[in-house]
């Protein structure tokens, strides 16, 4: 993988963090302050893309009004130069999604604290006026000491209300991750923070049992799920959730937003009270935090 260069502007590259579909993720050095940062650069072949340049101004506009120790630091869009970039707060380039892989028992000794790091970082955005429309595991980093840190606004929005909700149609550009999208995100409707919940109750579905809760043979067939399967139960899958739990995520992914629980708030004023687990889970001898930690990366 090359380099953009070893400089844009101050900072100095040290570190390939991550490679995404359009954009870069560098670990740099402030070269005045010696300080370290995370840059999201866009990639060689979008860096004239309008579109890609939308979605960095629009992260770097929602992100700026969202300060939460939950909530990943933006400091700068940056725009002339040799590529556009936003930098950001250094922090564990771990996410859930990564730990995950080692199936739920590398995070279940924590989950009551991560799942309410979660939820509290959502609802503050929400309570802000804007709805995430991209909650998956892939968008939480988190620490092995368990702190969470919520990323990635690039398909934010902000949320509609009073003549503006009433005047807004059906968007035809759907936009989303399959495996955690809303219903009323999949019909491209006009959406509030009962989608976040839907979605978050997705990620907490999987994050407790290591499935998501649908799976499809095609697209259509998994977005078709969301919209008209029954909710299943994380019980199937692990008999270690309580039955509290799974209440809670079944009225957190109910199909109709009017039939879910109402906010995140609400959501995290029961994860203080719910226990997730009828046992509580061992921490494991062998983490994906220790493999993380020696080599500085893991696998995607």
């Amino acid at each position: 993988m090359t380099k953009v260069r070893d400089f844009l502007g101050k900072h100095r590259l040290t570190r390939l963090i991550r490679m995404g579909n359009s954009c870069q993720i560098w670990e740099s050095i402030n070269s005045d302050t010696n300080e370290r940062f995370a840059l999201k650069v866009l990639r060689p072949d979008f860096r004239d893309d309008k579109v890609e340049l939308g979605y960095l101004k629009n992260e770097y506009a929602i992100a700026k009004q969202l300060p939460h120790p939950n909530i990943i630091k933006v400091y700068d869009l940056v725009l002339d130069g040799p590529a556009p970039y936003i930098s950001m707060e250094l922090f564990s380039e771990l996410n859930i999604k990564q730990a995950l892989r080692r199936g739920p028992d590398s995070i279940a000794f924590m989950l009551d604290k991560v799942a309410m790091q979660c939820a509290e970082a959502l609802s503050f955005m929400n309570t802000q006026g804007y709805v995430h429309c991209d909650i998956k595991p892939d968008n939480f980093l988190v620490s092995r000491e368990g702190v969470v840190k919520l990323i990635d606004f690039t398909i934010s929005q902000k949320i509609k209300s009073g003549i503006a909700k009433m005047l807004s149609r059906k968007s035809k550009n759907i936009q989303g991750t399959r495996s955690y999208m809303s219903p009323e995100q999949i019909a491209g409707k006009t959406l509030d923070q009962r989608a976040d919940v839907y979605s978050f109750g997705c990620v907490l579905f999987e994050m407790s049992t290591g499935k998501v809760p649908f799976t499809g043979e095609s697209p259509n067939d998994l977005l078709n799920k969301h919209i008209s399967a029954p909710i299943p139960s994380p019980l199937v899958i692990n008999d270690n959730i309580t039955s509290e739990f799974a209440a809670l995520l079944r009225s957190m992914m109910a199909k109709q937003p009017a039939q879910r629980i109402e906010s995140l708030w609400e959501v995290a004023k029961q994860l203080r009270v719910v226990k997730i687990f009828k046992k509580a889970p061992r921490i494991p001898e062998n983490s994906i935090f220790d493999d993380f930690q020696s080599t500085g990366r893991v696998e995607n």
